[in-house]
C-alpha cells in the first residue's frame, strides 16, 4: 500500500487526516509505503496520475497502481470493517 502525503501543508485538517491515515495502518500492522509529494515531484505526478485528478490533494491511498482513495474514502472503510477490501489486500 503507498500513503501518499505531505509534509508541508499549512491545513490543520490535512495534517490530522495524515496522522490518522498512518496511526490507523500502523496500529493494523498493514504495510504501507509513504511517499511525500512536498519533497518528490515525481511522487505528485504519479500520485494525479493514479487518482485520475490533476488537482489531487493529499492524503491519498494506493496499492500498486490500483487507487484506492482518499481520506473520507478511507475513514468509511475503517468504519464499515472493510479496510482490507478498501486497500485491495483481499
Amino acid at each position: 500500500v503507498t500513503f501518499y502525503y505531505s509534509s508541508v501543508s499549512s491545513s490543520m485538517e490535512i495534517k490530522k487526516n495524515q496522522q490518522k491515515i498512518e496511526m490507523i495502518l500502523s496500529s493494523k500492522k498493514i504495510d504501507f509505503k509513504k511517499l511525500d509529494i512536498a519533497m518528490d515531484e515525481d511522487a505528485k505526478k504519479q500520485m494525479r496520475e493514479i487518482v485520475g485528478n490533476p488537482k489531487a490533494l493529499p492524503p491519498q491511498l494506493c496499492n500498486g497502481d490500483h487507487y484506492c482513495g482518499d481520506y473520507n474514502a478511507f475513514e468509511a472503510a475503517v468504519e464499515e470493517e472493510t479496510l482490507a477490501e478498501f486497500l485491495k489486500l483481499k
